[in-house]
């Protein structure tokens, strides 16, 4: 399937805010992990949507990569 030019900004620009959003969400888990007493709950949802923001990254960026002829 290719992409017009306006799918590929579009997905590009939604991956450049899922990349800002992923690296704010690495700071304050970092931030609270030097804190005194980590909420663990708390911890595991930011641990988790982390890990969501970065397989769809993942996903739309490979959206990106043409499909090679077989």
């Amino acid at each position: 399937m290719r992409l017009s030019e306006q799918e590929i900004k579009e997905i590009t620009e939604r991956v450049e805010v899922l990349r800002i959003e992923h690296r704010d969400l690495d700071a304050a888990i970092s931030s609270l992990q030097e804190q005194a007493y980590v909420d663990p709950m708390q911890m595991r949802r930011m641990k988790k949507r982390k890990l969501y923001l970065k397989d769809t990254i993942h996903k739309l960026e490979s959206m990106l990569i043409p499909d090679m002829p077989a």
